[in-house]
C-alpha cells in the first residue's frame, strides 16, 4: 500500500468518524428539543388549572370585598336616617331644649376654633 492509498484511507475514516459524530450530536440535540418541548407541554398543562383556580379565587375575594362594602353602606345609610329621624323628632317634641343645645354647641365650637386660632397665633 503506498503512502497516498494510506492518507486518503485515513481521511476518509477521519471524515466518516466526523459524519458520525455529527450525526450523533444532531440527534441529541433534537432529543434534548423534543424532551423540553414535552416537559413545557406538561407544564403548561399542569399550570393552567392552578391559574384558572387562581383566578376564580381573586374573582370571588373582589365580589366578597364588594359585597361587604355594599353591605357596611347600606347599614350606614340606615343608620343616618334613624339618626335624622330621631333628631327630627327630639326636635318637635323639645323645641327649646334643641335651640338651647344647638346654641350651646355652636357657642362650645367658636371657643373651641378660638382657641385653636390663638394657639397657632403664639407660634
Amino acid at each position: 500500500m503506498s503512502d497516498t492509498n494510506t492518507t486518503d484511507t485515513l481521511v476518509n475514516q477521519a471524515a466518516h468518524s466526523a459524519d458520525q459524530a455529527i450525526q450523533t450530536s444532531q440527534r441529541a440535540a433534537n432529543d434534548a428539543l423534543k424532551t423540553l418541548a414535552n416537559a413545557m407541554h406538561d407544564l403548561r398543562r399542569q399550570a393552567t388549572p392552578v391559574l384558572d383556580r387562581a383566578g376564580e379565587q381573586v374573582s370571588s375575594f373582589a365580589r366578597h370585598g364588594v359585597d361587604s362594602v355594599r353591605e357596611t353602606s347600606h347599614q350606614l345609610r340606615l343608620k343616618a336616617e334613624r339618626a335624622s329621624d330621631n333628631t327630627v323628632s327630639y326636635i318637635r317634641h323639645e323645641p327649646v331644649k334643641s335651640v338651647l343645645i344647638a346654641a350651646a354647641t355652636g357657642a362650645a365650637l367658636m371657643a373651641l376654633v378660638s382657641l385653636v386660632a390663638r394657639s397657632r397665633s403664639h407660634h
